[in-house]
């Protein structure tokens, strides 16, 4: 009971005035005792009325007080019985200690005291007790469970019909996709229009029964692409069907030379209508440059690929490349000087095109460098041949180097790929924004938005290749000296393991124009010799290489042994020449401490899609990721991703 209700007068005021009514009784009796006595008999009367009176008062109080305290309680307890969510007071086990008549009406048991949290909730399995609130589900409800740890209460709503409002709300949201047919062109060349409208006939009506099928809105832009229009609830569908249009169109035209192929990009979760629009065509762009023949999805941040199980389709028209020479040689006249970047930890490929793109630049006479540091044994060979012509050789530049170099009007050219990180330094990148991308691999989620040039043509079997191409048009006379030549070449040679994958018919237009120019082919041999040392410690990683799912080969080296990322790539290579071998993945410790696998196929698997669930990327055929952690580790890792990839899809095609 508040002390003010009790002690009613505050200070001495009651007291002294009793002690003013007497000494005023003390006075009057002192002119007449009479009226004095009566006085006095009066301020014990009103004096003994205040005592009954307090005495009345705190009785009443105390009554009303415990009939207060009874009705409180009374109502409390109707209040917490008939509360619209659950209270639960549990133990330091995490079991329940009290609760109320809620709880009983969620778990339809009369008590629940003594069971263990997870029991009642098994979400909580695998949450931790923190402040905050858990979605957890018991039958058809979702609840919310609000912890409060340090008074060890969790409360227990029901949010069932605010969940399934969120849930509708996110399903209804609109998804935008583009479908596009790949090589349309390609496929109908020498065709009358009779049989070209009859073949591409086919496709649309597989294209619109597809649509209807899973009632998405179709709409034809062009002849060879489609807007389509859904919500977010059926691309979760065409997702979990893994785009099957793009097989069943495939599998439709294969009577063809080159089958009809088809690329999709969707996109949802964008804020507005028109950022969605730009997200799906992004996503189809993305789709075309990984190659085409998949479905590339964009939902908020998250990124998916699907399907990418054939080979890219090389173009037979040189319009591109000649567009785009032409667009190269005229940034390079209004640049001040050329900077050329390859990536991190260079291979013959990417040090031959950073060659061709130098030389295209001199024939302008622009000062161009190529940003190098250090040798790897990839390369060593090359350089050597390179260090011999001074001129060559002073061309080459550290990373500090380049940056004194560039200015705002320096033209920046990334050669062999496409990601800011690959580059061995990222940062040249912010000083200059004309920026230049060549590239042959499969485009990935990550790519160097801001440039003002785009060349990726996955088809090609190198970007010495594309390099080559470029400067047949770039200028009216080229004229490469030997070793420019060679190392173009070489950058091919390698690429397609000395002609043997991934060639094309414009892969020996290109060998055929370098021969012309002077390329020494045996020089090239030299270049690519074994060390019979490397030689037997590659046979020992193959020693120990196991074959799962009958046709892929997973060697794994020592573990605490450093091997060159050339010898693990070497290594993939040999493997993928043994008998009933369709598929080899090589992991080995780099030198930089880094754990490397090297992933090749022969087309039936495409490895890019094994690499890049492993953070790495790279063709259909000939793909690598660097990971942190131990070869162990990592082997196990790249089982699962096979087990998870062979579940959903299939690991061949």
């Amino acid at each position: 009971m508040p002390k003010f209700l009790v002690t009613r007068w505050h200070g001495m005021h009651q007291v002294w005035s009793f002690v003013l009514m007497v000494l005023m009784t003390l006075a009057l009796s002192w002119y007449e005792w009479l009226l004095g006595l009566i006085g006095l008999l009066f301020t014990g009367s009103v004096l003994v009325y205040t005592i009954l009176a307090e005495r009345a008062f705190r009785r009443d109080l105390e009554s009303y007080l415990g009939t207060l305290s009874y009705r409180v309680k009374k109502a409390s307890n109707d209040v917490i019985s008939e509360l619209p969510f659950g209270i639960i007071i549990y133990n330091e086990d995490r079991a329940v200690e009290w609760h109320n008549p809620y709880i009983t009406q969620i778990v339809g048991k009369e008590s629940v005291i003594g069971c263990p949290l997870t029991e009642l909730f098994p979400t909580l399995q695998q949450a931790k007790e923190r402040e905050g609130s858990i979605e957890a589900t018991v039958g058809s409800q979702v609840f919310e469970l609000i912890f409060k740890p340090k008074e060890r209460i969790l409360y227990v709503k029901n949010i069932t019909e605010r969940w399934q409002l969120g849930k509708r709300y996110d399903e209804e949201k609109l998804a935008l996709g583009v479908v596009m047919i790949d090589n349309l062109e390609e496929v109908t060349t020498g065709m009358d229009d009779h049989q070209r409208g009859t073949l591409l006939s086919k496709v649309t009506t597989e294209i619109t029964e597809w649509s209807q099928k899973y009632h998405i809105y179709l709409k034809r832009l062009t002849s060879d692409r489609f807007l389509l229009i859904t919500d977010q609830k059926t691309l979760k569908v065409l997702e979990q069907s893994r785009f099957i249009i793009l097989d069943e169109v495939r599998e439709m035209t294969g009577e063809q030379k080159i089958p009809i192929t088809l690329s999709i990009g969707f996109a949802a979760g964008a804020e507005h209508i028109i950022e969605l629009g730009q997200w799906a065509h992004t996503s189809l762009d993305i789709a075309l440059g990984r190659g085409g023949d998949q479905a590339s999805v964009k939902v908020g941040a998250r990124q998916s690929f699907y399907g990418g199980k054939t080979n890219a389709v090389e173009k037979r028209t040189r319009v591109r490349a000649r567009v785009v020479a032409h667009a190269l040689r005229d940034l390079m006249k209004e640049s001040h000087n050329v900077v050329i970047m390859g990536h991190k930890m260079p291979d013959m490929d990417a040090i031959g095109a950073a060659i061709g793109v130098m030389k295209a630049a001199q024939l302008f006479g622009k000062e161009a460098y190529i940003v190098l540091e250090g040798v790897n044994p990839a390369i060593d060979k090359m350089m050597e041949l390179i260090r011999e012509d001074e001129r060559l050789a002073k061309r080459f530049v550290t990373p500090e180097q380049a940056a004194s170099l560039i200015v705002p009007n320096t033209l920046a050219v990334v050669v062999d790929t496409h990601k800011a990180s690959m580059v061995k330094e990222p940062k040249l990148l912010t000083q200059t924004d004309r920026i230049v991308v060549v590239d042959h691999h499969r485009r990935s989620e990550e790519f160097i938005s801001n440039a003002i040039l785009v060349y990726m043509e996955p088809y090609a079997s190198s970007t010495c290749e594309l390099v080559t191409e470029l400067l047949q048009y770039i200028h009216e006379r080229v004229v490469l000296d030997i070793r420019e030549s060679t190392a173009l070449l070489a950058g091919i040679t390698v690429d397609t393991k000395s002609f043997s994958l991934r060639t094309g018919a414009r892969t020996f237009e290109a060998a055929s124009f370098l021969r012309r120019n002077g390329a020494d082919s045996m020089m090239i041999q030299r270049m690519l010799k074994e060390d019979l040392e490397e030689y037997v410690r590659k046979a020992e990683i193959i020693k120990h290489a196991e074959v799962l799912y009958e046709h892929v080969a997973i060697a794994v080296t020592e573990s605490g042994r450093k091997y060159s990322q050339l010898l693990i790539a070497q290594t993939a290579d040999t493997l993928l020449n043994m008998t009933d071998i369709l598929a080899s993945f090589v992991i080995g410790e780099r030198a930089d401490g880094l754990i490397g696998i090297s992933a090749r196929s022969l087309g039936h698997m495409n490895v890019q899609v094994v690499m890049e669930r492993m953070g790495g990327g790279g063709h259909l055929t000939n793909a690598a990721a660097q990971l942190e952690g131990t070869v162990g580790e990592v082997a196990d890792k790249l089982k699962q991703v096979l087990k998870e990839i062979d579940a959903e899809e299939g690991l061949f095609e």
